[in-house]
C-alpha cells in the first residue's frame, strides 16, 4: 500500500474547494423595479375597477346634489355672469365631491387600516400609487360632470356649443382636487380627521365655487383664489359666452394644471412619509 503525501492531499482539497467555488450557481439578480408608466396604468385600472363597483351610488348623490343646488339657485339668479358661475361651479362640484372628499377618506382609511403597507411592498414608484388613484377617482366623475353641465345649461338658457372644454376642465381640476384630497388623507393623523378635512374641502368648493364671486365678501373672495378648482370653474364659466376669450380660458386652464402638479407632488411626498412611518 502506497502512502499519499500530505501535500498532495492538501492540494487535492484546495483544488476541490476551488472547483466547488467555480461551479456554485450565481445568485439570481433581483427583478428590475417597475417603471412609472406601466405601474401607473396597473394602479389606475385596479382603482377604476374598485371605484366603479363601490362608488356608483355616491356619484349619483354627487350629481343629484349639484343639480339640486342649481335648481335652488335658479330662484335667485336669472342669468348673465352669475348664471355662468353657478353652472360651472356646480359642474366642478361633482369633481370635488369624488376626487377631493372621497379620495381623502380613502387614503385616510388606507393609512389607518395598514393598507399602505401593502402598497409599500409592491415594486412600484410612490408616484404611481398616488397618480393612479387620483386619475381613477377623477375619471369616475366624467358622467356626472357632463350631465350636470348639460342640465344647468338648459336650466339657465346657456349655450351648449363649447361644453367640449370639459375634456380639459375635468382632468385638470380633477388632478388638482385629487392631489389635495390624497394629501389630506395621508397627512391626517386619524381616519376621522381625514374624513372631516375631506368634508370641509368639499364644502369650500361648494361655497366658493358655486356662489357668484361678485356676491362674496372681500376676504372670502381672496380665499376663493386659493381653492384649486377655482381656475377650472373660471375656465368653464368663460366658455358660456357667445364669443369666449380663449387666451384667458387657456390661461385659467394652465394655472389649474400648475396647481394640479403641485398638489400631486405634495400628495406623493405625503405618501412616502406615511408609508415609512
Amino acid at each position: 500500500m502506497s502512502i499519499v503525501p500530505a501535500e498532495a492531499v492538501s492540494a487535492n482539497v484546495r483544488g476541490g474547494a476551488q472547483t466547488a467555488t467555480h461551479t456554485a450557481p450565481a445568485a439570481a439578480p433581483l427583478a428590475p423595479r417597475a417603471r412609472l408608466l406601466p405601474a401607473l396604468a396597473a394602479v389606475y385600472r385596479a382603482q377604476l375597477s374598485r371605484a366603479r363597483v363601490a362608488r356608483i351610488p355616491l356619484l349619483f348623490v354627487a350629481t343629484f346634489q349639484s343639480v339640486g343646488i342649481m335648481v335652488l339657485m335658479r330662484g335667485v339668479v336669472d342669468g348673465g355672469d352669475e348664471a355662468r358661475s353657478v353652472v360651472a361651479g356646480s359642474s366642478v362640484l361633482v369633481v370635488a365631491f369624488v376626487a377631493l372628499n372621497l379620495l381623502a377618506q380613502y387614503f385616510g382609511q388606507l393609512r389607518a387600516g395598514g393598507g399602505l403597507d401593502h402598497y409599500a411592498t409592491l415594486p412600484v414608484p410612490p408616484a404611481a400609487v398616488v397618480l393612479g388613484a387620483a386619475g381613477a377617482y377623477a375619471s369616475f366623475t366624467v358622467p356626472g360632470t357632463i350631465v350636470t353641465a348639460v342640465i344647468g345649461s338648459v336650466l339657465f338658457g346657456l349655450p351648449l356649443t363649447h361644453l367640449w372644454v370639459l375634456a380639459a376642465v375635468i382632468p385638470l381640476a380633477g388632478a388638482a382636487l385629487a392631489g389635495l384630497g390624497a394629501a389630506l388623507g395621508l397627512l391626517a393623523p386619524r381616519q376621522e380627521l381625514a374624513t372631516l378635512l375631506g368634508q370641509l374641502g368639499m364644502s369650500a368648493a361648494l361655497l366658493l365655487g358655486v356662489l357668484p364671486p361678485g356676491r362674496l365678501p372681500g376676504p372670502i373672495a381672496y380665499a376663493r383664489d386659493l381653492l384649486p378648482s377655482t381656475y377650472g370653474v373660471e375656465a368653464l364659466a368663460r366658455t358660456f359666452d357667445t364669443h369666449p376669450h380663449w387666451p384667458t380660458v387657456v390661461l385659467d386652464l394652465a394655472v389649474c394644471a400648475g396647481v394640479g402638479v403641485v398638489s400631486l407632488g405634495v400628495a406623493t411626498w405625503a405618501y412616502r412619509k406615511a408609508a415609512v412611518r
